[in-house]
């Protein structure tokens, strides 16, 4: 039974675990997320306006579902930088990273939100693939110095995009607030947008990612009842994961369990921006991201759609995306995250054919056949890749010429 579960009460399905389902989801108004954000709270009957209250600082999200492992050990920061993307060895207490683990090909297989607190490294991932992964990296441990324990039933995130103090747990004197390297991301990692990374405002082509600097909050998991009483009282006001969701998306921001498939590499996402240390010694996968980043393309490019809103019905997750071409309607992509910004209105994040020209008119299937027309904005360009500028050899003249 992992730690999310709590045991069953029926006779039949003793073993079983039960789905986890928040405290939160008491309170007035509480609708259930779905999918990957299943056991917390979707929204709260007030979409717009929880939004826009979370997008100025003023709210928090129950995002207690996300799984949680810890490291301790006088190896965890070297061990872990020589398994995964980013370099970790030089983490101080308090800092914050984001890294990714791949295969031997290349492609994602987990990720994790990184925070060391001086004793214990954290990782913050996604709930279903918290058991897995914590399972790979046991069985790396070898002969070094790394304990290793999955602890989600012991403890909670929160989330903010503000400066909120939710009484973070800190078992080693150091708070343990996790803060999103996308709003400004590392000097070692590589974007391939072409908008400035520059801080929030005031220039009209920045990258969105500076407008959303999320913080995740780890807390004893006992303590959770005590937020929702703030909650309940209006003391602390609360958003759902909607919110959060719309949030991300209009920050171009990929979600592990959202964005990634079988196939992914981080180029596609522009994951090099954040997660991934171009500069760092050997790792499994590296040969290909070092390889698609200076000698090649990535196959497939994320991109933000503004769907048309006119039906009154978004496109699910996973829906094919096509586009008109002399040969009929042509599959280009599938959307992998949607939401209703409470600007913007109906937006989504895609995967499209690399080849997939910049300005065309893309239309998303509904599942009763009907078709939404979406726009794309570049996030990665066609281009991207090949960041190696190799000299070509002049061919060789025809001997007897």
């Amino acid at each position: 039974m992992t730690e999310h579960a709590v045991p069953s009460s029926s006779a039949g399905d003793a073993d079983e675990p039960q789905p986890y389902r928040s405290p939160f989801l008491a309170l007035p108004g509480a609708v259930e997320g779905v999918g990957i954000d299943a056991g917390v709270a979707w929204h709260y009957g007030h979409v717009t306006a929880d939004q826009r209250d979370l997008a100025a600082g003023r709210s928090v999200v129950d995002a207690s579902h996300l799984g949680i492992i810890r490291l301790t050990g006088g190896d965890r920061l070297s061990w872990l930088d020589s398994l995964t993307s980013q370099r970790l060895t030089t983490l101080q207490p308090g800092e914050s990273a984001e890294t990714l683990l791949l295969d031997i090909q290349g492609h994602i297989e987990h990720g994790a939100a990184v925070i060391d607190d001086g004793t214990a490294t954290w990782l913050i991932t996604e709930r279903d693939s918290a058991p897995a992964f914590a399972a790979w990296l046991n069985r790396m441990r070898f002969m070094l110095d790394v304990q290793l324990a999955e602890v989600t039933g012991e403890f909670a995130v929160i989330a903010t995009l503000g400066e909120l103090d939710l009484g973070a747990a800190d078992p080693n004197g150091t708070p343990l607030v996790w803060s999103d390297p996308w709003a400004a991301p590392p000097e070692h990692g590589w974007s391939y947008s072409a908008h400035p990374v520059v801080p929030a405002g005031g220039v009209a082509d920045a990258h969105p990612g500076a407008d959303f600097p999320l913080k995740l909050h780890v807390v004893e998991r006992a303590g959770l009842q005590t937020l929702v009483d703030r909650a309940s009282s209006g003391a602390l006001p609360i958003a759902g994961m909607h919110a959060l969701e719309a949030l991300r998306i209009a920050a171009w921001r990929p979600r592990l369990g959202a964005e990634v498939d079988s196939r992914a590499i981080p180029h596609e996402f522009d994951w090099l921006r954040s997660a991934v240390h171009l500069e760092k010694g050997c790792y499994r996968g590296q040969e290909t991201v070092a390889k698609v980043h200076f000698l090649g393309r990535p196959p497939r490019r994320i991109v933000l759609l503004d769907l048309d809103g006119s039906l009154g019905e978004l496109p699910e997750v996973g829906s094919t995306l096509s586009v008109e071409g002399d040969a009929g309607a042509q599959t280009v992509g599938r959307i992998s995250s949607v939401a209703i910004h409470h600007e913007d209105g109906p937006i989504a994040l895609a995967l499209v054919k690399r080849s997939l020209p910049e300005n065309v008119t893309l239309v998303a299937h509904l599942a009763d056949e009907q078709q939404v027309t979406a726009s794309a904005t570049t996030i990665v360009s066609p281009g991207a890749g090949r960041a190696a500028e190799v000299p070509r050899l002049p061919r060789l003249e025809r001997r007897g010429q």
